[in-house]
């Protein structure tokens, strides 16, 4: 068998990967365990959150396919961070665990050129340097290439519960052992990280009216193609663990795996399970919990926030110790999985490894926690792949961008990489709202944005361009136009003011200045939301946008392919080391590998100077 590109898993990373490659023309095979593992949400039952939702909106502008399936599937929608600002407000869809995949599913089965393939992948075929195909446990052969490895938890995977352990990336699935340690004889270097999921309960045995709900935010949606929603609304409820629920945790310290030494690896820092955060903060007596029911197709609830790997029996006391769930059923416990990765700061920024050409790796794989983070590296593996270089957008213009960089530059620090709005330096040019103008033309231009879509984005535009025009005529303060203020309750201008300025005072939004303005054009809120924001921060935007000019000037200076970093004796000794194992690509990149000072900075500029 031949194939342009294999891609080894289904996963979101797997997903995207394969979909972008063979919508660019590549001829794909994916390999997956099982054609019912496809696009399975293997931890909770959501897409988006912090951070995270930026990712699926820029995916979606660039063409991937995360947002629109989770549109399809979405039961509860809804925004974060909403007091904070739109440059760090976010959105969270909960989706159906079930209909998600069947999405996804019918999704890839419409693209030309994807094939799906059910085996098992146990090794990587490499020539001169160079990949020549994959081998399948089975003893098939798949003659290609390109390889992405989109392998999430299943390298080497162990599951943990109590004493108890179960070779397994996943619950009901194997462990890639023979494919992790063929990747090791090839000289990837790897590590151990662990992650964890939460007991599942029957939702009949739930005390919903001890709850308190949250409600739906109507009409919520990633997708820029207003996708319909195909299942109904489902509330999801809060409630909180109490120092019982605490003194219980303590009392099976002893029995968990984390803290008996049976797991190495560690966790996702800002997602832990329930035993570091009481151990971790001895002084809270409550952290929240939301049951979140999976489906319209199973009565099975995701208690988000109660990750943990202690045995079972603790478990269910734990559970029932916990207000509303008193009478709770487990229909799944908690675990914790242990599993290899690979360092990804042996990757270039199309996540092509720089010893193995032809290799990418994108997922969970590289060191990464999260569906949206595992998406977008599979997007950007996938294009790259197909492109033959690297997909790379500028950090001022994409939080995939950031994610992908610090990847590859820094690593992931000994812990799984999650994406926060504060890893980005230029958060305020990188709103959720803005991700189809900073990115839209850039998937149009790879040719994964459809006609359908550009004339929409085109349209937008128009009506942008419009709409910012008429907020520069000037306002006459008549008889009338003080009429209108004075029924709002507003000051009226003493003087001629643009539509702009008016639109900048705290009180005053777009709906808001239509009424004052009868000029002022009626506009979709999915344009007047961003342009709104636009003209009320525009000093703090348009410095902002100066400040990513001059990294991007920075960034641009190249670095030669092979500096000699040991050569050059105005680094200290640590400065070249390190170097020499980032080998970044430009300045900008340099500057940001740890342990390089802005002193370090300057001499290689310097250098670069001279030697140009």
């Amino acid at each position: 068998m031949h194939a342009d590109l294999v891609v080894v898993g289904t996963g979101h990373a797997g997903c995207e990967a394969a979909a972008a490659a063979a919508r660019l023309g590549l001829d794909v095979v994916c390999v997956t365990l099982s054609r019912a593992g496809v696009g399975r949400l293997s931890c909770n039952p959501a897409i988006g959150g912090l951070a995270k939702g930026h990712l699926v909106r820029e995916l979606d502008a660039l063409g991937g396919l995360m947002a629109r399936v989770a549109d399809a599937a979405t039961v509860q929608f809804r925004h974060l961070n909403t007091r904070k600002g739109l440059a760090v407000r976010s959105s969270r869809a909960q989706v159906d665990v079930d209909h998600y995949p069947r999405v996804m599913q019918r999704t890839l089965a419409a693209i030309p050129g994807l094939r799906l393939l059910e085996g098992e992948v146990a090794g990587v075929d490499v020539a001169g340097g160079r990949v020549t195909g994959v081998r399948l446990a089975d003893g098939r052969r798949i003659a290609t290439p390109r390889v992405v490895l989109t392998t999430g938890t299943f390298l080497a995977a162990v599951m943990h519960r109590g004493e108890e352990r179960t070779e397994g990336g996943r619950l009901g699935d194997g462990s890639a052992h023979r494919l992790a340690d063929d990747l090791r004889h090839l000289g990837l270097r790897t590590s151990r990280l662990k992650t964890g999921t939460v007991p599942r309960l029957r939702a009949a045995s739930i005390a919903w009216d001890r709850l308190e709900p949250q409600e739906d935010v109507t009409g919520g949606r990633f997708s820029f193609a207003r996708v319909p929603r195909e299942r109904g609304p489902l509330t999801c409820f809060l409630t909180a663990t109490t120092p019982t629920v605490h003194d219980l945790v303590r009392s099976g310290l002893a029995a968990s795996p984390l803290h008996t030494g049976a797991i190495t690896g560690r966790g996702p820092r800002y997602c832990p399970c329930i035993e570091d955060k009481v151990t971790r903060f001895p002084d809270r007596d409550r952290h929240l919990l939301f049951l979140e029911p999976e489906g319209h197709d199973t009565d099975r609830v995701y208690v988000n926030g109660l990750s943990t790997s202690l045995p079972t029996g603790l478990q269910a006391q734990v559970v029932r110790a916990v207000p509303g769930l008193e009478q709770a059923e487990i229909l799944q416990h908690g675990y914790a999985v242990e599993y290899d990765v690979a360092d990804p700061r042996d990757l270039d920024h199309g996540l092509q490894h720089r010893e193995v050409g032809g290799l990418f790796l994108a997922g969970q794989v590289n060191g990464t926690s999260g569906y949206e983070e595992a998406a977008v590296q599979g997007f950007v593996a996938g294009v790259s792949a197909a492109r033959g270089e690297p997909f790379r957008p500028g950090r001022e213009e994409a939080y995939l961008a950031v994610l992908v960089d610090d990847l590859v530059t820094r690593g992931v620090g000994g812990e799984p990489y999650r994406m926060f709005t504060s890893r980005a330096e230029h958060r305020l040019l990188l709103r959720e709202d803005n991700a189809d103008r900073r990115l839209m033309p850039q998937g149009r231009a790879l040719g994964l944005v459809d006609d359908k879509a550009w004339a929409a984005f085109e349209a937008r535009e128009t009506a942008r361009q419009d709409a910012t025009e008429a907020l520069e005529t000037p306002v006459v303060p008549d008889a009338a136009t003080t009429a209108r203020f004075e029924a709002l309750g507003l000051p009226p201008p003493r003087k001629p003011l643009a539509g702009a300025e008016i639109l900048r005072r705290p009180e005053v939004d777009w709906s808001t200045l239509r009424a004052l303005l009868p000029h002022v054009p009626d506009l979709d809120p999915e344009v007047a939301e961003p342009l709104e924001q636009d003209v009320k921060y525009a000093g703090y935007i348009a410095r902002a946008a100066r400040r990513a000019e001059a990294t991007r000037r920075m960034a641009g200076a190249r670095l030669p392919p092979e500096v000699d970093w040991s050569a050059l004796g105005s680094l200290s000794h640590e400065v070249r080391e390190r170097l020499a194992a980032a080998r970044p690509e430009d300045l900008g990149q340099l500057a940001r590998v740890p342990g390089v000072t802005p002193a370090a900075v300057e001499a290689v500029a310097a250098w670069l100077g001279r030697a140009s």
